[in-house]
């Protein structure tokens, strides 16, 4: 599976991306074409050797409670064990913090075959997020003492956003934390709280990995008449270590009082724990040397350290969130790809049926391999164009991260307009259609796909979590019509026409993709139409009532625009592989990019179907 893996990811990095001339900027000047195909080996390694031979057995052996702690398998240990001795947690950091200043798009594109070896060990996205929002937010004490451990591999971390009154709906956590006595704010890790409260859908929240885990906890901190300041305005950041640490990171043997409260039991990813946590309930009492009285003058209540200013809480966590929101966006990615090869590999040994036509009528003409019928080739080349295209759109979002952070003042701040307005789109289409890729490589393996004698039901069901990780479509879609397209006057949305419209007249020049550009064109300019039309009058009822069909329009037409930037790089190269490519980028524009104009249309007319659908009529 790997090989076909590593050869897109080869093609997109170096003959689409050129990410090889990243190496003429100073941060990446130690790096060339030989170093960074050195971290995809050793990563196409590990996943091959200690994360692929397990990714049935965490599907089977889920984790389980005892004594208050979460048991896993022995496989997990040794597949953390090996990533993070890889280096690969640091891996786009500075030297500085142990880190080998990789472009981001290297480790991205190296983090890919974990994912696709098995998605749920390979769970370390929220330790680097974690670490990576502490580095930007958080003070030189808290990154010590919480990011560098993580980067390290020491410790792990989480983000704890959800309670189970309130999923999506941030606004209406009841989570508290209070000033930990008069001197809360001269503590060395940052001024510190009680925190009280429950958590809910906590991934690896809790487990025996790493020596310790820091959890991120959105809470509000009441005013003075003791009442929780309500919306999101009110929402503070904390450090909430499961295990009390030095200033210096060095774990204690004191226990903050976060307790397991139970698991989750999910359809898929199931080798990574999914929590409900209690924070401040009593069951590990802090108390002694180095920390307050408590609320109580007992103890009472989890040790948090504030990161950031009071009510900052959510512009804080949205560095992490928007990075995770990448990651599943990559997570859901390489499942699909993972379905795609493994139903591509089937294809091409399963025999079944006749052609089509006069010789097949002959009973005595023997079967033929099933990828020669013209129905399974349209479902391997819908999943070719799914996820591979997705993996550009990855890739490319990847990219963009380090022109923000290595390029030209105004390079930077195009990257930054643009990482803004595609990330729901990074999240969103790999998660719906990739998902759609694992559904036909069922579909190509007939009867055999929905046993579990064959790996494609467990992908399915491990992608189905990733429509909800981090944000359902309803949420990103409203992020997009929302915000992200009226973001500084229209601003990124400007800028993303001028990138579709260069690749445009770049292949009005070559006969085989010129009609694609004409079609992109025209999608683009139905895409704008819908937008202004569905703000036509201001009322934001209407206007959003249908941005789950403008999210998948516009993503539909991202998809398109970014295979045919690949296919300018593809057509004319003789090779198969470069053969395949046009070929998906034509069926994606035959077949893919004309489902916008229905979905648009809902949108241009602000169609109140759904919205106005009565309660008692359902």
């Amino acid at each position: 599976m790997t090989s076909g893996l590593r050869a897109a990811i080869d093609f997109l990095l170096h003959d689409w991306l050129q990410v090889e001339a990243l190496c003429a900027r100073p941060r990446y000047a130690e790096h060339a074409r030989d170093t960074f195909d050195a971290v995809l080996d050793t990563c196409e390694r590990l996943a091959r050797d200690k994360f692929a031979p397990h990714n049935r057995t965490v599907d089977v052996q889920e984790p389980r409670m005892e004594d208050g702690r979460v048991v896993l398998p022995a496989c997990t240990h040794e597949a953390w064990r090996a990533y993070a001795e890889s280096g690969m947690l640091a891996a786009a950091q500075d030297a500085g913090l142990g880190g080998m200043q990789l472009p981001y798009v290297v480790e991205a594109a190296g983090n890919a075959f974990f994912a696709a070896a098995s998605v749920s060990i390979s769970a370390a996205m929220l330790t680097v997020g974690n670490a990576n929002l502490l580095l930007a937010h958080g003070t030189p004490a808290q990154r010590r003492a919480f990011a560098l451990p993580q980067l390290a591999g020491r410790f792990a971390g989480t983000m704890c956003l959800s309670e189970p009154q309130a999923g999506s709906s941030l606004s209406d956590i009841t989570t508290r934390a209070e000033p930990d006595g008069p001197d809360f704010e001269v503590e060395t890790l940052g001024p510190r709280y009680r925190l009280r409260g429950a958590k809910m859908w906590i991934s690896a929240g809790e487990h025996e990995l790493t020596d310790n885990i820091v959890h991120l906890v959105l809470a509000k901190i009441p005013g003075p008449d003791g009442r929780l300041v309500p919306g999101v305005k009110g929402i503070s950041l904390f450090i909430v270590p499961k295990w009390l640490v030095t200033p210096d990171g060095q774990r204690t043997e004191r226990r903050n009082d976060v307790a397991l409260a139970g698991l989750n039991h999910k359809c898929g990813w199931r080798g990574t724990p999914n929590t409900l946590l209690n924070f401040g309930e009593g069951r590990h009492p802090v108390t002694g040397p180095g920390v307050g009285p408590g609320l109580d003058g007992q103890g009472a209540g989890a040790v948090a350290y504030r990161v950031g200013a009071v009510g900052d809480g959510l512009r804080c966590m949205f560095h992490m969130m928007n990075e995770a929101r990448i990651g599943v966006g990559m997570a859901a990615t390489m499942l699909g790809m993972a379905g795609y090869l493994a139903s591509l590999e089937y294809a091409r040994t399963r025999l079944q049926g006749r052609p089509v036509g006069p010789a097949g009528k002959d009973p005595a003409q023997p079967p033929v391999r099933i990828i020669e019928h013209a129905d399974v080739r349209r479902m391997l080349l819908a999943q070719k164009a799914y996820c591979e295209g997705a993996l550009a759109l990855e890739l490319y979002c990847a990219r963009l991260v380090d022109e923000q952070r290595t390029g030209e003042a105004a390079a930077a701040e195009e990257a930054r307009l643009l990482l803004e307005l595609l990330t729901p789109i990074a999240k969103s289409w790999p998660s719906e259609w990739c998902l759609e890729a694992n559904s036909l490589a069922i579909q190509v393996h007939g009867g055999y796909g929905y046993t579990r004698d064959f790996p494609v039901e467990q992908y399915w069901r491990d992608n189905r979590l990733n429509m909800i990780h981090e944000g359902t479509h309803g949420i990103q879609a409203l992020d997009l019509l929302g915000r992200k397209v009226l973001l500084e006057q229209g601003r990124a949305l400007a800028l993303l026409g001028r990138r579709v419209e260069a690749t445009a007249a770049r292949a009005d020049a070559v006969p085989a993709l010129a009609g694609h550009a004409a079609a992109l064109r025209q999608a683009w300019q139905a895409l704008l139409a819908a937008t202004h039309a569905a703000w036509e009058g201001g009322d934001p009822v209407a206007a959003l009532a249908n941005a789950v069909p403008y999210l998948q329009a516009f993503g539909h037409t991202v998809i398109a625009w970014l295979w045919l930037d690949v296919a300018l790089v593809a057509a004319g190269r003789p090779d198969a592989a470069s053969l395949g490519r046009v070929q998906a980028c034509r069926y994606f524009f035959h077949y893919e990019l004309p489902r916008t104009g229905p979905w648009l249309q809902v949108v241009r007319t602000r169609d109140l179907t759904c919205a106005t659908m009565p309660e008692e009529a359902f």
